[in-house]
């Protein structure tokens, strides 16, 4: 599916194919939460990194978080560029040198028409908000931490894959 996107300033737009467009997965972290999520979580979708087209690229920034490293107390950069508009502050998307294949557009800044997801998966519940209510239906996954389940593997548990 073809996926269209744009800031609000309009200053960023940028277009990508995904075989995964269903935004089914709810990620709770400070991170997510702070930087794309004032409902208390982040959606992000996955794309083809090949397809990913900008207007406006002179207008983006990239924020690379700093994790704790867990049992040290130590913190180190994140490897993932999360970007956004650095003009109205829009998150656009997320891309991991990880998983270089990949890129991760925010759900929020898609102007293309979403699939609805017949169920939602909710990640690092752990470190939630405690101001925020999970709304989960009967059929929505929990996790404290992450899933085993990949993007496209609940794509195509769920009848929605390629």
């Amino acid at each position: 599916m073809k996926l269209q996107g744009s800031c609000h300033c309009g200053a960023v737009r940028f277009k990508l194919e995904s075989n995964s467009p269903v935004p089914f997965m709810r990620c709770y972290c400070s991170i997510c939460r702070k930087t794309s999520g004032s409902g208390g979580y982040g959606i992000n979708l996955g794309g083809d990194k090949s397809t990913l087209k900008v207007k406006g690229r002179k207008h983006l920034s990239v924020y690379r978080a700093m994790i704790a490293e867990t049992g040290t107390g130590k913190r180190k950069r994140s490897a993932a560029r999360r970007h956004f508009c650095k003009h109205c502050g829009s998150p656009l998307w997320l891309w991991d040198p990880t998983w270089p294949e990949l890129v991760h557009p925010h759900a929020s800044a898609i102007d293309t028409e979403l699939p609805v997801p017949p169920e939602v998966t909710h990640i690092l519940l752990a470190s939630k908000a405690n101001w925020v209510k999970v709304r989960a239906g009967r059929k929505d996954l929990k996790f404290d931490e992450y899933p085993t389940e990949s993007l496209a593997e609940w794509h195509q548990r769920v009848g929605l894959g390629s």
